[in-house]
C-alpha cells in the first residue's frame, strides 16, 4: 500500500480538534457540564482515531505479505555437458637424463700438460681433450722397439744355425741331436720376438693414451683437474683414478618417470584390449610451457613394482636436436593409451567434492535441483572429464553454485561450456 492510500484510509479519523470540541461540549451539555464531560470526550475522539490507524495498519502489513509471496525465483545458468572425442590418457612427471653418460678419466698416470677444450662445449667424438706427459712412455716405448730387435736379430742367428745343422746331417757331418737343440733355439728365439712385439704395443697403447680424446659427441662439463697436477691413471681400474670431466649426450634423451600401481594396472589393461606394442607416443611438455608439442616414444617398462615406492619405473626416448633438454630437467609426461572416444566435459567449478565421492548439480524438468553422483576424470581443455553418472542431455549447473542448494527451484538460463586448447 502506497503513502496516499494509506492517508485516505486514516483521513475519516483524524478530526480536527476544534470542530470535535464544540461538538462534544454541546452533546455534553445536554446531559451533564463541566470539565468531566469534555474530557469523556477527548477519550473518545483518541480512541476512534487508534481504531482507525490500527486498521489501516493490518490492511497494509496484509497486502506487503501478498508481495512477498510472489518473490522471483533464482535466475541460474544451466548447460549440458560438452562432448568432444577424445583419447584415454595418464599424466607423470618426469625427469630427463642422457642417454650416454661419461666420467672422463685417465688410462696411464702423469703430469697434465694441456687442456684442450672449453668448460661447456658441445665436443665431438674423438676430439683432444686432455694431454698428459708422454716422455716417461716414449722412453718405455723406445726400449720396447730395442728389445725387439734384439730378439729377432737372435731368431735370425737361430734360422740359420738351424739350416746349416740339417744341412750337416744330410752330408752325415751333423748329428740329429744338432739338429734337434738348433729347432729348440729357434723356437725360443720366435717366442722372444712375440714377447718383445708385446711389449711395443703395450708401450705404444700407454704412449696413445697420454692423449685423451672424447669418446662420443656432447657437451663437456667443466674441468676438473688443472695443467701441472699429477693424473693418476688405471686401465683396469684397479686402483683409484682422478676423474678429469664428464661428458653427457645430447640428441636423443631420456626422460624417465613412475608410474603408481594403480596407474600401470590401468595402463597393462590397456595395452592388453588395443594388442598394441609397449612402443607408444607420448607427448612432452617443458616447465615453461603450456601446450605439448615434442613427440618421444615410451621404450621401457621395468619388470617390478618399487616395494617401496609402490611405483614402477618407466623411460621415454625424446628427439633433442635443438639441444634444449637437459639432464636433469623435469618435463611433463602425457601417455595415450586409446582412441579418441566420445567424452562428456564439465567445468571443474561445477564438480564438488563429497566425502569420498564427486557431484554436480542437476536441473530436472520442473526446474528444481538435485544433487547427482559421478565419476571423474583428468582435466581436458580446462574442463573436467565426467566419466559416468551423466547424461549428454542433462542440465549441469554452471554458475551461482554457492546460492543454489539441492531441492530448490530456480530459473534456468542458457550457460555456456568451453573448451580451451591451451589448456588442454
Amino acid at each position: 500500500m502506497n503513502t496516499q492510500t494509506l492517508n485516505r484510509t486514516m483521513e475519516p479519523f483524524i478530526a480536527d480538534p476544534e470542530t470535535v470540541a464544540p461538538v462534544a461540549t454541546k452533546k455534553a451539555g445536554r446531559k451533564s457540564a463541566g470539565n468531566k464531560s469534555n474530557k469523556t470526550v477527548r477519550n473518545l475522539a483518541v480512541l476512534a482515531l487508534a481504531i482507525g490507524i490500527g486498521a489501516a495498519a493490518y490492511e497494509w502489513h496484509g497486502s506487503a505479505a501478498s508481495v512477498a509471496t510472489v518473490t522471483e525465483l533464482p535466475s541460474v545458468a544451466v548447460s549440458t555437458p560438452l562432448q568432444r572425442d577424445l583419447e584415454t590418457r595418464l599424466g607423470f612427471l618426469g625427469q630427463f637424463a642422457a642417454v650416454e653418460h661419461v666420467e672422463v678419466r685417465a688410462q696411464v698416470g702423469g703430469v697434465l700438460t694441456q687442456i684442450n677444450f672449453k668448460d661447456g662445449d658441445v665436443v665431438h667424438k674423438g676430439d683432444a681433450l686432455f694431454t698428459i706427459d708422454p716422455t716417461p712412455y716414449e722412453i718405455k716405448l723406445s726400449q720396447a722397439n730395442a728389445q725387439l730387435e734384439n730378439t729377432t736379430a737372435r731368431l735370425d742367428l737361430a734360422n740359420q744355425q738351424l739350416v746349416r745343422a740339417r744341412m750337416l746331417k744330410k752330408s752325415d757331418a751333423g748329428t740329429t741331436e744338432n739338429v734337434d737343440q738348433r729347432v729348440g733355439e729357434q723356437k725360443a728365439a720366435e717366442a722372444a720376438v712375440n714377447e718383445a712385439k708385446a711389449l711395443v704395443r703395450d708401450a705404444k697403447f700407454d704412449l696413445d693414451h697420454t692423449n685423451i680424446t672424447a669418446p662420443f659427441t656432447g657437451r663437456i662439463g667443466t674441468h676438473m683437474v688443472s695443467v701441472g697436477n699429477l693424473i693418476s691413471g688405471s686401465r683396469a681400474g684397479s686402483s683409484p683414478t682422478t676423474i678429469l670431466t664428464t661428458i653427457v649426450s645430447l640428441d636423443s634423451i631420456y626422460l624417465n618417470f613412475d608410474m603408481s600401481e594403480a596407474e600401470y594396472l590401468t595402463f597393462a589393461r590397456q595395452r592388453e584390449k588395443e594388442k598394441g606394442p609397449i612402443a607408444n607416443k607420448v607427448l612432452v611438455s617443458l616447465s615453461d610451457e603450456k601446450s605439448f608439442t615434442r613427440e618421444g616414444t615410451l621404450d621401457f617398462v621395468d619388470n617390478s613394482i618399487d616395494r617401496s615406492s609402490g611405483t614402477i619405473h618407466a623411460r621415454a626416448t625424446i628427439p633433442n636436436k635443438d639441444q634444449l633438454l637437459t639432464p636433469g630437467g623435469f618435463g611433463r609426461v602425457r601417455l595415450a593409451l586409446s582412441a579418441p572416444e566420445p567424452t562428456l566435459l564439465v567445468p571443474d567449478s561445477s564438480v564438488m567434492p563429497d566425502q569420498s565421492s564427486h557431484v554436480v548439480l542437476t536441473v530436472g524438468s520442473d526446474n528444481v535441483v538435485k544433487s547427482q553422483q559421478v565419476e571423474v576424470g583428468d582435466l581436458r581443455g580446462g574442463l573436467r572429464v565426467i566419466r559416468s553418472g551423466l547424461a549428454a542431455n542433462d542440465r549441469v549447473v554452471v554458475g551461482s553454485l554457492t546460492t543454489t542448494a539441492p531441492g530448490s527451484k530456480i530459473s534456468p538460463t542458457s550457460g555456456q561450456i568451453a573448451f580451451s586448447n591451451d589448456q588442454d
